[in-house]
Formats: C-alpha cells, sequence, structure tokens
C-alpha cells in the first residue's frame, strides 16, 4: 500500500516516488541539544568566490592554494593570501568531493557525470568511472586515493541523485556504497547497504578508510589492511549533527563538518509509517525543513573520540560541507556560500 502511495503522491507533486524504510535513530545525545563546543572558536574569515556552492574544499600541499568546485560546474583555484581565483576547468554538471590523484590530476566527484579526473594545466577531463556493471552512477560523492593508485570512491545512493537529495533523506533506502577503482580495472563495489555515504578519507597510514554515513549520523571504518581487511566497524555513533565531508589532518586527526544539527522531527519520523514520509516529500519546497544554521566542526582521532568540537550558533559563514587542515589552519567549505572560509588552529588550545 505505501509504495502504491508514493507513486500516486509523486505523479501529484511531479517528483519521484519514494519508499520509505523504517529505522529508528539513538535517542540523540544532550550534546545536540547545546550551541556551543568544547573548545573556543577564534575569528572566521571569509574568501569570497565568484560563485556559490563549494561543496568541498582541497588543499595542493605544494602550493598552499586551494581548490574548490562551484554549483555553475566550475573548478577554481583560490589562493588564500589574497582571495585571487582562477578557473580550472568546467565539468558541465555539479563538482562534489575533490582529490588528488597520483598522476597530479584532480579527482572529481561529479553526481552527474561520475568519476572525473582533471588537468589541472590543461583543463582536460577524462571519465574515470560513470558506472557499475553497466548500471549507471547516480551519485558520485567523495574520493581517497591509496599510495599504490587505487582510488576509492563513494556513491551515496542507487535510488535518488543529487538534485532530490531530501528524497534520500526522508526515504532513508541505505543504498550508499564504497566503491574502488584500481589503475587499469574496472570499478567495483566493496561495501554496500550504507545510509548514504558521504565523505570519505584515509587514516595516515592507510590501514583504513573512513566513511560518513550522514542519515545515521556516525562514521565507519572500512579496513584496507590487515587479518581485518574487506571488513567494516563502527568508528563513532550517534552523532548530535549530520556529518557530510572529512579529511585527515596533519597529525591524523579527522576533521568532520557537521553541516547541521539533528533534527529532531525527522528522528520522530524515522521510525513511523513511511506514509507521513511521503506526505512531507510532497510540500512545497518553500514549506520543507530548512538547515539550522550553524557552523560545526569536529576533530575525531582513530580511537573514535571526539578531541576538538566547535560551533559557532551566530556565524558568519554556515552550513559548512567540506573541511581540510593545512599549515595552521583550518579550511571550510559550505554548499549555501559564495565563499570559502578557514580559522586558525591556535585559537583551540583552550578549552572552554
Amino acid at each position: 500500500m505505501s509504495n502504491l502511495v508514493g507513486t500516486a503522491l509523486g505523479r501529484i507533486s511531479g517528483r519521484p516516488a519514494i519508499a520509505p524504510q523504517r529505522w529508528q535513530p539513538p535517542p540523540a545525545p544532550s550534546r545536540a541539544g547545546r550551541t556551543t563546543g568544547t573548545h573556543r572558536l577564534g575569528p572566521i574569515h571569509r574568501i569570497p568566490l565568484p560563485g556559490a556552492g563549494p561543496e568541498d574544499v582541497l588543499v595542493d600541499r605544494n602550493t598552499g592554494l586551494l581548490y574548490t568546485g562551484l554549483d555553475d560546474g566550475r573548478i577554481i583555484r583560490v589562493d588564500p593570501a589574497d582571495g585571487a581565483t582562477a578557473l580550472v576547468a568546467a565539468t558541465g554538471g555539479r563538482p562534489l568531493g575533490l582529490e588528488w590523484a597520483r598522476d597530479g590530476r584532480l579527482l572529481v566527484c561529479e553526481p552527474f557525470r561520475g568519476l572525473l579526473a582533471v588537468d589541472i594545466d590543461t583543463a582536460a577531463i577524462e571519465v574515470l568511472a560513470d558506472s557499475i556493471d553497466g548500471v549507471p552512477l547516480r551519485f558520485c560523492s567523495n574520493a581517497a586515493v591509496t599510495d599504490d593508485g587505487t582510488v576509492y570512491f563513494t556513491d551515496s545512493s542507487q535510488r535518488h541523485g543529487f538534485e532530490h537529495n531530501m528524497a534520500e533523506v526522508l526515504e532513508h533506502s541505505r543504498t550508499g556504497r564504497l566503491l574502488r577503482l584500481r589503475p587499469g580495472g574496472d570499478p567495483e563495489v566493496v561495501l554496500d547497504g550504507l545510509a548514504f555515504a558521504n565523505g570519505l578519507t584515509l587514516a595516515r597510514d592507510q590501514s583504513y578508510a573512513v566513511i560518513v554515513e550522514t542519515f545515521e549520523y556516525r562514521l565507519t571504518r572500512f579496513h584496507l589492511a590487515g587479518p581485518r581487511a574487506g571488513t567494516s566497524e563502527v568508528l563513532l555513533d550517534n552523532l548530535p549533527g549530520l556529518p557530510d565531508n572529512l579529511s585527515t589532518g596533519d597529525d591524523g586527526l579527522f576533521w568532520v563538518a557537521l553541516s547541521t544539527p539533528r533534527n529532531a522531527a525527522l528522528d520522530r519520523l524515522l521510525p513511523r509509517n513511511g506514509i507521513l514520509r511521503q506526505l512531507a516529500w510532497t510540500l512545497p519546497e518553500r514549506l520543507q525543513p530548512r538547515p539550522e544554521r550553524t557552523l560545526w566542526v569536529i576533530g575525531v582521532d582513530g580511537t573514535g573520540e571526539i578531541r576538538f568540537d566547535l560551533q559557532d550558533s551566530n556565524p558568519p559563514y554556515a552550513l559548512v560541507t567540506g573541511v581540510a587542515e593545512f599549515g595552521g589552519r583550518v579550511y571550510l567549505s559550505s554548499l549555501d556560500e559564495s565563499a570559502l572560509a578557514w580559522f586558525d588552529l591556535t585559537y583551540l588550545e583552550s578549552p572552554r
């Protein structure tokens, strides 16, 4: 019955039907109800961009220059010293996660085109992977690369693409995957059943990857080496906000962007009859819930302990979706802003 209702409501609303899956979220931790973290967050410095929606930020560790993708498909290079920008390439789609390939090209996760490699000198674009066993990728999201050139990347959903992100929020399909592309090989699935596989990074020794499962509020560890290779486990569960992208810092700490706090109404809906979520999906966009405006970043170690919890509930920069630590700074990106931002790590030395 729920599927029939979903199909009918989808036709009425002009949106794809959703088939909600029940999930009982754990009770939100007490931290979800507070708006300040464990350490003082210093001044936030904005770097204006010639466009909107820089979903991820990547540092060239040789030059200190930044790379990001905008919502019109452009990849740009940014000098954090003076804010100067330069066009690198245009993907023709909507670039999300960025990473460096071993050959010096820029890997771009493109939800409409797949996994791309961009030559930052010539702007030439090669499609590395756009399907698995002949089935097109719907939501290529983020990537990480090992020393031997193997690319691991996330596919957030097999049900809904980037343009229908809210459908995945309400459906909770758990069809996200971790994919692998070995040099000269074809893309393959190494882990599936993930609840919106999103951010991805490697431990400094590359013995495991850390995957963000945004809609189950957790970080998952996938072992790449050793006796547990090919197995996974939860690294950190029941986060107080929605994790997005993450990266590995100079000291091995995992910096995680929490884009918005947990939504209590959504937590109440997820375990209930799916028809309620199907009805919510038909609401006009202006009536859909909006992310709460906050700036929130956490630093997590390899044991799953939160070492830094940094939040500003009245920030000059919000909806943080990407984070990268380099040279004593933490750089931020956001789907909602027309800028990158950064703060100085020296301000984090004094706990509240």
